[in-house]
């Protein structure tokens, strides 16, 4: 296809599919494959591949249904002193999370801990297994009358896994929007020894254990929780609406919107000096809406279609064609807002703002996971069985008090290269979601704003991405620079160095995890990495900038055979970065 035709159609696919979509889509693949049944088995996260693309090994995977069976399960691994990570269904953190160490390590998976308990009206809480989706919880919550206050946008996940990364949704107000802040009770099955009921022991916790503080956010390295409960509200109404306005002055509203309305998030298209505000409230439950927001990019997605999106993308890259990647980021950017990003009114039709409907039908989605197999015909647009999106994540957390700072820093590189940030733009922007401080001792530790970037990578780890210094340097302005906090779920390698000295009661975590697993049966050479107990978090390697892995400190780190070399950054000085020359 001639190079012209193809950006050309690579537009109009962009507008077609976030207008349009089909109902039914492949569901991911499962994480976890075993070449014997459960046994000689791999796992991934589901975008198919880890940040340093290596592939974890376990010798078998278990899939207990109830505790008694997860404490045997454990006992027995534990006797046999046999390294342990849980998994979930859907496998949704980029970091190797879920690896066990070396390859006779044991899976415990908690695809069929996937029960709802006890709703208990009275209390207004909900009692779930670790297993059970966010999606779940919405739906098993509005059916008694009941709310999750705040969660992340996207449900396929499961309470165990965003509670163990700290998964959030957005807001300043309450305790925050942290999902860990509203659990009130947890199970926790860990290793013992013979002294202590056969080599595994089940404690529960709530607000009056110190050790609590250390189980809502936990890595997966104390031990695998095996039911929570969950502090609701009533069921209640909101009122969205987006405004796109200019973003001369967004450094001096950031901080303060977040307290201005109760679920608000700002999207910011830095390139396109463009930033759209989400003024979002509670409105009286007998306000009249019934508006449903199906997240667009959430939706499932014809496969040809992201194929070509993908090729046109590739091409652009491989022949450095800035002007191409702005072109499709308008037009990705225009669609979006035009179509509300994916509410409407009633549940078909976006006819204008606000659109008001109840909690569950509004604060998170993700229809591609609800689907019947289809031949991979449609899928989640990451899917890695088909050509789409394939995608770095930054994600990280900036105190309110230095978010001006780094907002302005961010705009002074787009000045410097006004084009360098529409391949941002090209994967929705910037999502900025506002967050509390958390008693957790692995939880948010100031008010902040969480700053999540997505951006393209390539197939081959050694091709530079176009601009691929601006995106490095605002990496390291967002966390180095301004101390970001990276989240636990997401990032590049790079983005964990030195973290654990962000966290004030970061002894009184490890305090709890001697306690909880002196062997380290739950704990890998990534997890213990991540916690600054061990070096290597970072890898050098030639081209290892480039993926994330490292920063550069010579230009083999970058891929001078292609023209990168290791330079200091534009803005920040003290950056070092792929630039292109």
């Amino acid at each position: 296809m001639p190079f012209l035709c193809l950006k050309d159609m690579s537009y109009k696919l962009v507008f077609l599919f976030l207008f349009f979509y089909v109902v039914v889509s492949t569901p991911p693949e499962d994480p976890i494959n075993c070449s014997s049944q459960n046994t000689s088995c791999t796992v991934t996260n589901s975008y198919g591949i880890f940040p340093d693309r290596t592939t974890c090994h376990a010798s078998e995977v278990l899939y207990p249904t109830n505790e008694a069976e997860l404490v045997s399960m454990v006992a027995s691994a534990s006797k046999n002193k046999r390294k342990m990570k849980v998994a979930t269904r859907f496998s949704h953190s980029i970091p190797k999370l879920v690896c066990p160490e070396g390859q006779n390590g044991v899976l415990i998976s908690t695809k069929y801990l996937n029960k709802v308990l006890k709703i208990d009206l009275e209390a207004r809480t909900m009692t779930v297994e670790s297993g059970v989706t966010l999606k779940q919880i919405i739906n098993e919550a509005s059916n008694a009358g009941l709310a999750l206050p705040y969660a992340p946008y996207w449900w396929g996940l499961t309470i165990g896994g965003l509670m163990g990364t700290g998964a959030h949704g957005s807001t300043l107000w309450g305790k925050g929007s942290s999902v860990h802040d509203y659990v009130v009770e947890l199970r926790i099955v860990r290793p013992s020894g013979p002294e202590e009921n056969e080599y595994a022991t089940v404690l529960t916790l709530n607000e009056y254990h110190e050790d609590f503080n250390a189980a809502k956010v936990s890595l997966g390295v104390l031990g695998v929780i095996s039911q929570i409960t969950l502090k609701l509200e009533p069921l209640f109404k909101r009122s969205i609406t987006y405004l796109t306005k200019d973003d001369s002055d967004l450094g001096d509203k950031a901080a303060s919107f977040g307290h201005e309305h109760e679920f608000a998030d700002i999207t910011w298209y830095p390139s396109q000096h463009k930033a759209v505000y989400r003024v979002d409230d509670r409105v009286p439950i007998n306000t009249s809406g019934n508006g449903l927001y199906d997240f667009i990019p959430f939706r499932p997605t014809s496969s040809f279609e992201l194929a070509l999106i993908r090729s046109a993308e590739d091409l652009q890259e491989s022949t450095n064609d800035a002007n191409g990647k702005c072109l499709l980021a308008k037009t990705t950017t225009a669609t979006l807002i035009t179509t509300a990003y994916g509410l409407t009114n009633n549940g078909a039709f976006f006819t204008g703002y606000p659109v008001i409907g109840f909690q569950n039908r509004l604060q998170s989605s993700g229809t591609c996971l609800n689907s019947l197999k289809d031949g991979k015909f449609t899928a989640c647009p990451w899917d890695s069985r088909i050509k789409g999106e394939f995608f770095h994540q930054t994600t990280f957390s900036i105190s309110l008090s230095f978010v001006k700072d780094f907002i302005q820093d961010v705009q002074k590189l787009v000045q410097l290269e006004p084009k360098g940030m529409c391949g941002i733009e090209q994967y929705n922007g910037i999502l900025m979601r506002y967050v509390k401080a958390s008693s957790a001792y692995l939880g948010k530790q100031e008010d902040a704003i969480d700053f999540d970037i997505t951006y393209y990578r390539n197939k081959d780890p050694m091709t530079p991405r176009l601009y691929e210094d601006i995106i490095e340097e605002i990496e390291q302005l967002g966390i180095f620079k301004y101390g970001g906090i990276p989240h636990w779920g997401k990032n590049r390698n790079l983005a964990f160095e030195g973290v654990i000295k962000k966290y004030k009661s970061a002894r009184k975590f490890f305090m709890v995890k001697e306690v909880y697993d002196p062997q380290g049966l739950f704990s890998s050479e990534w997890t213990d990495q991540m916690l600054g107990l061990k070096e290597g978090v970072t890898i050098l390697k030639d081209g290892c900038a480039l993926e994330g892995l490292c920063i550069c400190s010579q230009d083999s780190h970058c891929n001078p055979n292609k023209g990168y070399f290791c330079r200091p950054g534009k803005v920040y000085k003290e950056a070092k970065v792929c630039t292109h020359q």
